[in-house]
């Protein structure tokens, strides 16, 4: 391992802390998942925060585990790194005897290291290979996907991946490119997907290839299908007051989390029964009204930041959680019936300011900002 490349500033660190400390600070030991561990920042602020919790650190990409497992290395046995696509995590936590955890923290995205290294491909601005493995030890390169992907496939991804609506029109140049010559370099597909956009596209919206890099190193480490298994995944491990906090950078990863949780925040009971039947109500609840955004203080910071969306849940007790909104309707139904012909006026009775609050929340709910 050489000397770290780049630099590397943990994204709504204190907002993370400030989630996961009822999970984490709990009595007796906690056990806490960094599944995206990169160069640990957030990790290190976790158990400098908590003297008792176990960290399990995942991390696809070995250069970065290299430098984490040198900065945790004061930690000693609170830690263990493993590399693992956070889609793996079931195995991880199966043969390192954790049956079940209190927190986990998804930062997803490309990592400072990732960004900053030229060789590793990653970067628009910067000429190099056309690599963009996470992982060089596996998988296939973006050198490979632009020279062997069909001219469907490859507007597809760029289409899907990137959000890009010339992305018929990219493939084709990149298909007629290497019809002339392999394309490996960073530097000459940048230029190829400029020259492939419109005059006035350009003007706006950043650097146009921008999009391009995006699809293709989603394509390349299957980000977003790995994302989909994971977060289910790791929600289904979660302790009863564990909580979750995913950090994502662009709408495709932010929409799947958001899905994933509104699956675990909703009632799945019939609409019209007056209570919750076990197992059909909510399992978790939201702790923020839709997605945080940074202050423009941490984006002047570390500008990095400035795409981030936090979304966060805390893994609800399904029986507690039951019998408050039992209560809540009972009282709804004592209200209701205060109104109805022959039962008084409508000021006697239960003040319905009193009424019990379950603060189990809902897609409408949660701790705030």
């Amino acid at each position: 391992m050489g000397e770290l490349r780049g630099t590397h500033v943990p994204v709504l660190l204190e907002r993370c802390l400030e989630l996961l400390a009822p999970a984490l600070g709990r009595t007796g030991r906690t056990v806490h998942v960094d599944a995206t561990l990169g160069l640990a920042g957030h990790a290190e602020a976790v158990l400098e925060a908590h003297p008792d919790t176990v960290l399990i650190g995942l991390d696809r990409d070995t250069e970065a585990l290299a430098h984490a497992r040198v900065r945790l290395a004061r930690f000693g046995d609170r830690i263990h790194l493993e590399h693992a696509v956070y889609d793996e995590l079931p195995e991880v936590l199966d043969r390192l005897g954790y049956p079940a955890i209190d927190g986990v923290l998804f930062d997803l995205g490309v990592s400072s290291l990732q960004l900053d290294a030229p060789d590793r491909g990653f970067a628009y601005a910067q000429d190099a290979p056309l690599d963009m493995r996470m992982d060089q030890t596996r998988g296939v390169t973006a050198e490979e996907v632009v020279n062997t992907y069909s001219h469907p496939d490859l507007a597809r991804v760029l289409r899907v991946y990137g959000e890009e609506k010339f992305a018929g029109r990219i493939a084709s140049a990149i298909i007629r490119e290497r019809e002339r010559a392999p394309i490996t370099s960073s530097a000459r597909l940048a230029e190829l997907v400029r020259e492939s956009i419109p005059a006035p596209a350009r003007r706006t919206g950043g650097h146009p290839a921008k999009r391009t890099f995006q699809a293709l190193r989603i394509e390349v480490n299957r980000e977003l299908a790995a994302l989909e298994t994971a977060l289910p995944a790791a929600l289904d491990k979660l302790t009863v007051g564990g909580r979750m906090v995913v950090l994502s950078y662009h709408s495709l990863e932010d929409r799947l989390t958001k899905h994933a949780l509104a699956d675990r925040v909703r009632s799945k009971g019939p609409v019209d029964l007056p209570v919750e039947l076990p197992g059909s109500g909510p399992t978790f609840r939201l702790l923020s009204r839709g997605a945080e955004l940074p202050g423009e203080a941490e984006v002047a910071a570390n500008p990095r930041a400035a795409s981030v969306r936090l979304r966060a849940a805390e893994r609800l007790d399904p029986e507690a959680a039951r019998q408050g909104r039992t209560d809540r309707e009972r009282y709804r139904r004592r209200v209701k019936a205060m109104h109805q012909p022959g039962t008084g006026s409508p000021g006697s009775g239960t003040d319905p300011r009193s009424a019990p609050g379950d603060g189990n929340g809902t897609d409408e709910e949660g701790e705030g900002t």
